[in-house]
């Protein structure tokens, strides 16, 4: 089953400017795949197709996780590579970037145990809003990507991670809840 440990996006409100920006990109006439609202997320650690046994002890890892709340702010839009050659857009995270580095080393930690590999590349909080499919009206992106560049778009309270399955359908992905962080306790 192909999985990957997220935080959720669940704020009416954030995901209402989240949409707003959305449109904005939308409207330039870009090749653009959206990330639908309910499955808007943080990526913590995308783990790929991995077995049914080993994404059990996943999610026993992630169950057994706590941590203390945090709040989580989003500013900006940017692009990877970069505004002007975009394949992925995403929203930027402001405050909480620290604490979610810090989740994110104690997940990693946990799945070296069980046997994953370490990732290449340092780990980039953001937020994925769309993929860019083609190179079609390439200039006007690029112009509402730099117009989105300081907007703010709200916070949100993290507590509490989720082990999620991807099932890709013609339609786009349909997420599924493995497995949950236990609340946290003081």
């Amino acid at each position: 089953m192909r999985c990957f440990i997220a935080v959720d996006v669940e704020d009416a409100q954030l995901l209402d400017a989240i949409a707003e920006a959305q449109r904005k990109l939308q409207s330039t006439g870009a090749d653009l795949k959206l990330v639908e609202r309910e499955n808007l997320h943080i990526t913590l650690r995308f783990l790929g197709e991995i077995s049914p046994s080993l994404a059990e002890a996943v999610g026993e890892l992630i169950r057994e996780s706590s941590f203390k709340p945090f709040r989580v702010s989003f500013r900006g839009v940017g692009a990877f590579p970069n505004t002007h050659r975009p394949r992925v857009i995403w929203i930027g995270v402001s405050e909480g970037a620290e604490e979610l580095k810090r989740l994110h080393a104690r997940i990693e930690k946990g799945l070296l145990s069980l046997g994953f590999r370490g990732e290449n590349r340092s780990f980039t909080p953001h937020l994925t809003i769309a993929r860019v499919r083609s190179g079609r009206n390439r200039d006007r992106l690029t112009m509402a990507l730099e117009s989105l560049l300081d907007i703010e778009f709200g916070s949100l309270t993290i507590s509490h991670v989720r082990l999620k399955r991807s099932t890709l359908t013609p339609r786009g992905p349909i997420y599924t809840t493995l497995a949950e962080s236990a609340p946290y306790e003081a």
